[in-house]
């Protein structure tokens, strides 16, 4: 499954007006967007900078990879298992 990751300016800008540290990364994938600080990519992957075609949420610049690259996603959620979810939407249940 094809992932976008890219930094939300808004959220660095809030971050430096609140001095909290919310998570600035955004890894969407078809199935959702998940907030992250970091991501580690282990395979190909391809940065795109598109001002004319922007991503929905206004992005211009962002990282194209497959969820199977995305070994490590550091957030406040409970950790992501790219693995188990790419087999549930491929329907690869674990039975």
């Amino acid at each position: 499954m094809k992932a976008r990751i890219h930094v939300n300016q808004h959220i660095i800008r809030s971050n430096r007006k609140s001095g909290l540290k919310e998570p600035t990364l955004t890894i969407k994938t078809s199935r959702k967007n998940i907030k992250a600080s970091s991501v580690n990519i282990d395979g190909p992957c391809q940065i795109v900078y598109s001002p004319e075609k922007p991503l929905s949420c206004g992005a211009t610049v962002w990282i194209e990879t497959d969820t199977r690259h995305i070994q490590q996603v550091d957030h406040q959620e409970p950790q992501w298992d790219v693995d188990r979810e790419v087999q549930e939407v491929l329907g690869l249940g674990s039975d």
